[in-house]
């Protein structure tokens, strides 16, 4: 089975500080998804905020594949009755655009939500789904390290959805990591590519994150010396973290795939011990101030 899943936004929407301005046309997606069939790739991510991503997989078909979707983001202070009823019927919709009874996975896609008093109701119509079998896993996706040890004190979960990169080791650093892997909770590594600032060269990648200028330093030396490619980096980064199950991994071709396939195959070099950070104004796309 291969590490690799792949993620779905693109199919929905534009998405990403590297993409190409617009989503990718309904027949690529079913070149694509023939060819990570035939390459034993066979975990999908999508959510129903992703735009069209749902009806699209459905058209193409997933019957082949483990399906992950996510819950919408939950306004106010509390979980309240309405809540729960917007969380039945989306996963309802979710179901009727992928055209499945049921899938593998579906996550709260909002780690805050958890957060909020009465999320514990979030949780339970989650266990219902599962004990009707409509879904085998459920769990969250996680932003920071201090939600997910809030999630892990207090709810029961079998999956976790968390940012991961050769730039961003929090959950690596701080042992939480090895702590999934024994309570047996299966870990899901996602911007792998940073919304694809990583993939970007310096000429075209954005002044203001010229903050952290000391560290695409290193770097791009480290890079250099050791003849990769960002790709070659991030990729072959990811998939060495043995307690990461599956990476997800977004295209717009089955070109890209190919090339992310063959490069997974590759050598990783030794990596500077100083070569990350833990700075979420760079690791959190959400709060990049782009023009």
């Amino acid at each position: 089975m291969n590490k690799i899943a792949l993620g779905t936004v693109q199919f929905g929407m534009r998405y990403g500080i590297n993409s190409s301005g617009h989503q990718v046309e309904s027949h690529t997606v079913k070149d694509i998804l023939k060819f990570a069939y035939s390459n034993n790739i066979n975990f999908l991510d999508t959510a129903s905020s992703y735009g069209y991503s749902e009806k699209i997989l459905g058209s193409a078909g997933v019957t082949n594949f483990n399906v992950i979707t996510k819950t919408r983001h939950f306004d106010g202070q509390e979980i309240n009755d309405e809540h729960l009823s917007n969380l039945k019927c989306d996963f309802k919709k979710s179901l009727e655009n992928l055209n499945t009874d049921n899938v593998y996975a579906l996550l709260i896609h909002n780690a805050n939500d958890l957060l909020k008093r009465g999320s514990d109701k979030l949780v339970s119509s989650l266990h219902s789904f599962k004990n009707q079998h409509r879904v085998k896993k459920i769990g969250v996706s996680v932003y920071d390290p201090n939600q997910l040890n809030f999630v892990l004190e207090n709810f029961e979960i079998d999956i976790i959805q968390l940012p991961y990169s050769i730039f961003d080791r929090r959950f690596f650093n701080n042992g939480v990591l090895r702590r999934l892997d024994k309570k047996g909770i299966e870990v899901h590594g996602r911007s792998i590519f940073l919304q694809g600032l990583l993939l970007m060269s310096r000429e075209k990648r954005p002044k203001i994150f010229n903050k952290w200028d000391n560290l695409w330093k290193k770097w791009e030396c480290w890079l250099s010396d050791n003849n990769l490619s960002p790709l070659d980096a991030a990729v072959r980064y990811a998939i060495s973290i043995t307690e990461i199950k599956k990476i997800l991994v977004g295209v717009d071709s089955v070109n890209q795939l190919q090339q992310i396939l063959i490069t997974s195959k590759g050598v990783l070099p030794e990596i500077p011990n100083d070569m990350f950070t833990d700075d979420p104004a760079l690791l959190n796309p959400s709060m990049w101030e782009l023009s």
